[in-house]
């Protein structure tokens, strides 16, 4: 039987990575007229190592090394020259592809920071779709801040830590400046001219497919709907099945059995993504809060990369030189300090019973799909943005801090983080009826009838519709 052959581009962190393999798991199962290729580019930093499947409807193609510097290329300017550079790797790879005649080239999937790719596909004569991994109310706000900027003159400078609003169709209340993703903000190093350049090209694909599902942003896609957006399928949650990177099964084993030996719903874990670090003040108020809320704790303390360096957070080689004099004695019996977590077993435990978290979109879907109540801290990208919507359109979450960016100088006060915590594990809380409820509805949206197993129908037929080669 000729394969229908997709190629998909992730951006190459774990996150992208992890979303990209498992909506490729979807289709493939959904549809066996489909093949994938992931291509794997290779940051100089981290690692997107363990990428693997068991389907043999999808392969992974590893590209070859290519060289940017790490250490003196501002950010915005290095992904720019860093996706540039691997435009003729991309397309040498789709060739040696393409050379089975029982191959027939459908289409590209590529995330929403390789849009470069989009001309990789024009080229070869097929449709490109965008895989937005995050969520519609963030696709609408990015579309309506370039829109405004390049048609109405916007001056995104004014919003700049200021409690200015903006109103923005995808979202129910008008946005403030301080939650705005700092790169917005970012000339010098290239964010803000990246982020305008990958939304103008949003515009040109044939169809995004976003990581959320109607019933949990029904105004944004609606917003969305209708509009001159291209055609927006809702397909998620798509969560990351992978344990993680970081660590190992060994820590792991440590991890589950501490929590093994924990009263139901009574640990708060505390974990802020694979760029989530804080200065030395910051760390002992989370713990002084810690410790006096009284609450059971399991917290994922990360070391911040070294200035200068683009590197992702590690962990501590003595995580007691950090934290206060005697805080892991007093804290012994209720709390635990870890480095890397195995963050979707940790939130699946019956154990836990809230999440303070950075808002990275993945872990608030995972949070959903356990029914973990959220308190929110986001710390860089569209976090803030993501925090808003959770707690004031969506009610979804408490609020620690919406507006915190890692790289100000602001400290959380230990009084703040103790009311946060207080307030997450309050069992009668609004928050915590509404997120069993949203668990419910997150499991039904992707099996058949649901709203999101018919959504990636429809890109299937469609997808299966285009002229293709």
């Amino acid at each position: 039987m000729e394969q229908t052959e997709l190629v998909f581009i992730p951006f190459p962190i774990i996150g992208h990575l992890a979303s990209a393999l498992e909506i490729a798991k979807l289709i493939t199962k959904r549809d066996p007229r489909f093949s994938i290729t992931i291509f794997i580019m290779k940051f100089p930093f981290g690692s997107t190592d363990g990428m693997d499947t068991d389907s043999d409807s999808i392969r992974f193609v590893t590209l070859p090394p290519v060289e940017v510097s790490s250490e003196t290329t501002p950010s915005g300017h290095f992904y720019s020259e860093f996706l540039k550079v691997h435009i003729p790797l991309v397309r040498d790879a789709v060739h040696e592809l393409t050379r089975s005649n029982s191959v027939r080239l459908s289409g590209f999937v590529i995330d929403m920071f390789c849009t470069h790719m989009i001309d990789v596909a024009d080229e070869f004569g097929v449709p490109s779709y965008l895989f937005f991994s995050s969520g519609a109310a963030v696709l609408g706000f990015l579309l309506h801040v370039q829109f405004l900027h390049d048609y109405e003159g916007l001056d995104i400078n004014e919003f700049k830590d200021s409690d200015a609003e903006l109103d923005v169709p995808t979202l129910v209340n008008s946005v403030p400046g301080k939650v705005f993703p700092a790169w917005m903000f970012d000339k010098v190093s290239g964010g803000a001219e990246m982020l305008l350049y990958h939304t103008r090209r949003f515009r040109e694909v044939k169809g995004i497919l976003v990581n959320t599902f109607i019933e949990l942003e029904s105004h944004a896609i609606q917003s969305l709907s209708g509009s001159t957006v291209p055609e927006v399928y809702p397909v998620g949650p798509i969560l990351n099945t992978r344990m993680g990177s970081g660590g190992g099964q060994q820590d792991a084993s440590t991890i589950m059995s501490w929590l093994d030996d924990q009263p139901p719903s009574s640990v708060i874990f505390l974990c802020f993504g694979s760029m989530g670090s804080f200065g030395a003040d910051q760390i002992k108020e989370i713990a002084y809060g810690l410790e006096h809320s009284g609450h059971r704790f399991l917290w994922s303390l990360r070391q911040s990369p070294q200035k200068g360096k683009m590197e992702f957070s590690s962990g501590y080689e003595n995580i007691e030189e950090v934290l206060p004099e005697g805080f892991l004695h007093r804290t012994a019996r209720i709390g635990k300090v870890i480095g890397w977590a195995p963050q979707i077993a940790v939130l699946a435990h019956s154990a836990v019973g809230g999440f303070v978290s950075h808002c990275g979109w993945n872990s608030l879907l995972e949070s959903i799909w356990y029914g973990v109540p959220v308190a929110t801290w986001s710390m860089y990208a569209e976090q803030q943005i993501n925090a808003f919507q959770m707690v004031k359109d969506l009610g979804l979450a408490i609020e620690i801090k919406i507006d915190y960016n890692k790289d100000s100088d602001y400290v959380v006060s230990a009084h703040e983080i103790e009311n946060g915590l207080r307030n997450l594990m309050n069992i009668n809380s609004e928050v915590r009826k509404k997120r069993k409820e949203m668990k419910k509805i997150s499991r039904k949206v992707k099996i058949d009838g649901g709203s999101s197993h018919f959504s990636l129908g429809r890109f299937i037929e469609d997808m299966m519709d285009s002229k293709v080669i």
